[in-house]
């Protein structure tokens, strides 16, 4: 399993990830082992967050003053 995937507080575009998640999906055929599998989960997640967050409205300095 892969060392380099997001942790808590990681910043990872959304992007990235979908394209990860695309070239494991390529690598393997369309067929996941286990092991690709538990990996694609954990991208699939983060890629989740990382969407959300992006399409979260930023307040701006003003607001948050």
């Amino acid at each position: 399993m892969p060392t380099d995937l997001p942790c808590r507080g990681s910043v990872r575009s959304a992007a990235d990830l979908n394209n990860r998640i695309r070239t494991l999906m390529l690598g393997a055929g369309g067929y996941l082992r286990p092991h690709e599998r538990a990996e694609y989960e954990q991208l699939v997640t983060a890629w989740a967050l990382a969407d959300a967050a992006e399409r979260r409205p930023h307040p701006t300095y003003a607001e948050a003053a």
